[in-house]
C-alpha cells in the first residue's frame, strides 16, 4: 500500500475519531499550535455520554470547546503543562489545573511515566515520503505520538513545513486517524510596544551583548523589546538557540543580524522548539531554510546549549526577594504560567564560556484593585509563592535602575546589590527588612534604619 492510499484509508471525521475516547482516558491535546480545534469541538460534544476524561494540553491560545461545554468539570478535566493568559483565566475559574515540570524533562515524562489513551495533535500537510511535520511545534510532540494508545492527526494545511534537526516528524504508519481541518487559521498575536521603562532595561541588556552571541528570548514584552533594540544596533553575526521562536527574531533576521556562523554546534542554523506570535512571524519562518525544530529535551539542555560561547538570554518574572529566590510563575497561591524552560536558560547561561543570563522585570507594577505602586522585590516571599529558579542559580538581575550580578554573592552582598536595582521610593523598606532577617550588615552602602 503506497503512502497516499495509507493516508486515504486512515481518513475520517472529526466526530468518528473523536469517538475514540472512552471514559475514564486520558487525552492529550500537545502544545501551544499543535492542539486541535476540529477534534477539540468534536469531543466537546460527546459531553452527555462521557465522564471523567483528562485532558493535558499547554500554551492553549484559543478557546476550549470541551470546557465550554462542560465548566463544571464532569465529563472533561483539563490540565496544562504551562498556563497562557487564557488558561489563567480558566485556573481562576477552577477549569483548569496546572501540572508542575521543568520543560525539558516533559519528553521523558510521556516516555517513562504518564499515560496517553488518545492524542490529538494538529501536524503540517503529508508530505511524498508520508512524514507530517510537527511543523512549528517540536517541543515534545513525537514522544507524545510514541506514547499514545491511538494517535489522531488533524491536518491543517496553514502548518508549514519546517525543516527539523531532531524528531520533528511522525510517520503515516504510526497514526490511526487523520482529519483534515481544511486552512483552520492559526492563534497570532503581534508583539506588544514596548513602553518607556521596557526600553531602558532592554538598553542596559544590550550593553552586556557582543558580537557572535547566541541570543534566547523568553516569554513576555521585555525579551521582545530586546531583541527589536538589537535590530537597531551595531551586533553583527548573532546566532539563535531558544524554546520559544517570536517576532523578535524576524526582526533581527531581517536587520542582518542573525548569520548562527559563529556557533560552536549547529552552525549555521537557526534552533528553536516551539513558536508563537504574529502571522507575520509564521509566514517568515514558512520561508527561513535556515531554520530547524528540535524538542525540547534538546533545546533545554544545558549541557547542550552551553556548548555555543557567549550564550546570552534572556528571560523575565513576576518577583524576586532579597535572597535572590525568583518567581515566574506564581503571585502568591494564583498561578501565572509555569518553570517553562527559565531554570534551564538559567543555568545554560551561566555555563557558556562567555555567556550571561539575565532575568529581566519592571521595579513596580499598579495593583489593579487598589491602584498602588507595588515593588516586584520583596523581603522574602509569602508561604504560597512558587519559586521558579533558586537563590542558588541567580546571575544577572536587570531593572530600568541598573543591573545587578548576585552570583557567588553572601546574603549581605546580594541584598545590597538587589535592593540597588529596587524602585528608589522602597529602598529604605527594604533596607530595614533585610535587616530584620538577618542578611545586612554595618559596612554596607546603604544603611539600615
Amino acid at each position: 500500500m503506497s503512502v497516499s492510499q495509507e493516508y486515504k484509508s486512515k481518513l475520517v471525521s472529526a466526530d468518528k475519531a473523536a469517538a475514540a475516547v472512552k471514559s475514564g482516558d486520558w487525552v492529550d491535546y500537545g502544545f501551544c499550535l499543535s492542539q486541535p480545534v476540529l477534534l477539540d469541538a468534536a469531543l466537546a460534544k460527546r459531553v452527555p455520554e462521557l465522564r471523567d476524561v483528562k485532558i493535558r494540553g499547554g500554551m492553549r491560545m484559543n478557546p476550549l470547546k470541551v470546557v465550554e461545554a462542560d465548566p463544571a468539570g464532569v465529563s472533561f478535566c483539563y490540565n496544562s503543562w504551562h498556563q497562557s493568559g487564557y488558561e489563567r483565566k480558566l485556573n481562576d475559574a477552577g477549569q483548569c489545573f496546572f501540572i508542575p515540570m521543568i520543560y525539558r524533562n516533559m519528553p521523558r515524562y510521556y516516555r517513562q511515566t504518564i499515560d496517553v489513551d488518545v492524542a490529538f495533535m494538529a501536524l503540517a500537510p503529508m508530505d511524498d515520503e508520508g512524514y507530517f511535520s510537527a511543523s512549528l511545534t517540536n517541543s515534545s510532540t513525537r514522544a507524545i505520538a510514541e506514547k499514545a494508545k491511538i494517535l489522531v492527526v488533524e491536518v491543517n494545511e496553514n502548518l508549514p513545513r519546517i525543516a527539523d534537526a531532531l524528531e520533528g516528524r511522525i510517520h503515516i504508519s504510526e497514526v490511526d486517524y487523520v482529519v483534515e481541518s481544511g486552512r483552520t487559521p492559526l492563534p497570532s498575536a503581534d508583539p506588544a510596544p514596548a513602553g518607556e521603562v521596557e526600553k531602558r532595561i532592554a538598553e542596559i541588556v544590550l550593553n552586556e551583548i557582543v558580537d557572535g552571541a547566541t541570543i534566547q528570548l523568553g516569554v513576555g514584552g521585555l525579551p521582545n523589546a530586546v531583541g527589536s533594540m538589537i535590530a537597531d544596533s551595531s551586533l553583527k553575526d548573532l546566532a539563535v538557540h531558544t524554546e520559544m521562536l517570536v517576532d523578535a527574531y524576524m526582526i533581527m533576521d531581517r536587520a542582518g543580524k542573525i548569520t548562527n556562523r559563529r556557533k560552536n554546534i549547529n552552525t549555521g542554523n537557526s534552533i528553536f522548539s516551539f513558536c508563537y506570535g504574529s502571522q507575520a512571524l509564521y509566514d517568515w519562518a514558512a520561508e527561513n531554510v535556515s531554520l530547524r525544530s528540535a524538542p525540547i529535551n534538546y533545546v533545554n539542555e544545558p549541557h547542550i546549549m552551553s556548548r555555543n560561547d557567549n550564550l546570552v538570554t534572556i528571560n523575565n518574572c513576576v518577583a524576586i526577594d532579597l535572597y535572590g529566590q525568583v518567581s515566574a510563575e506564581s503571585a502568591g497561591a494564583r498561578h501565572i504560567s509555569g518553570t517553562g524552560g527559565q531554570l534551564d536558560f538559567l543555568t545554560g547561561g551561566f555555563m557558556s564560556r562567555g555567556g550571561k543570563s539575565f532575568i529581566c522585570f519592571t521595579s513596580t507594577f499598579t495593583d489593579k484593585k487598589s491602584g498602588n505602586k507595588v515593588s516586584r522585590i520583596l523581603p522574602a516571599f509569602d508561604t504560597y509563592t512558587v519559586v521558579t529558579d533558586p537563590r542558588s542559580l541567580g546571575h544577572y538581575l536587570v531593572t530600568e535602575w541598573g543591573l545587578a550580578n548576585i552570583a557567588g554573592c553572601t546574603v549581605w552582598e546580594r541584598a545590597e546589590r538587589i535592593i540597588g536595582i529596587a524602585h528608589p521610593d522602597f529602598r529604605d523598606e527594604l533596607a530595614q527588612k533585610a535587616a530584620e532577617l538577618k542578611i545586612w550588615r554595618r559596612g554596607n552602602k546603604r544603611q539600615a534604619p
